[in-house]
């Protein structure tokens, strides 16, 4: 099984969240990771789709993103020509003496600790999916009391610029 990460840039109306993700959801496929929202032209919001499956299936898949009447463009963000990134809150256990050692790991990742409570810190940390996963994984000596994950999100490198498919 492949992953494919799609930016797919949509009119901004109200349910076309429900029309893009029904589709996936009327067909059996399996959305791993959704990320919306509006764009630099509060006319179009952009999603960030990432689905698993077959070759044969994902081509299926997005040419039928592609024929959706709310899409305005469809994009396949390939590893070499995107940057993607993803978003974790991650609240610790941390007494005070192990506060510093929680601390030593955040800052080999360029983690920020958002939140100190009597007995927990909260880390942001943003970056591509490996270094969320190899984070939480150094965190594994602690007692992670929970954590949310925003989603993988991506732009194409270089200068696109959704002007080019949108009229006024």
């Amino acid at each position: 099984m492949r992953k494919m990460v799609l930016s797919i840039l949509v009119d901004n109306t109200s349910g076309v969240l429900s029309r893009v993700s029904g589709l996936f959801s009327r067909r059996g496929y399996n959305i791993t990771s959704l990320t919306v929202g509006e764009t630099e032209n509060p006319k179009v919001s952009r999603m960030t789709v990432v689905v698993r499956g077959e070759e044969q299936i994902l081509e299926q898949i997005y040419k039928q993103v592609e024929k959706l009447e709310d899409v305005v463009e469809i994009t396949h963000l390939l590893p070499e020509d995107s940057v993607c990134r993803e978003l974790v809150l991650v609240k610790v256990k941390a007494a005070r003496e192990q506060r510093q050692q929680v601390i030593s790991v955040a800052d080999i990742f360029r983690a920020k600790i958002v939140d100190v409570a009597r007995e927990s810190l909260m880390i942001e940390l943003t970056g591509n999916q490996a270094k969320i996963d190899a984070f939480i994984k150094l965190l594994d000596g602690f007692e992670i009391l929970s954590f949310v994950r925003t989603g993988l999100t991506g732009l194409t490198r270089g200068s696109g610029d959704i002007a080019d498919y949108i009229e006024d």
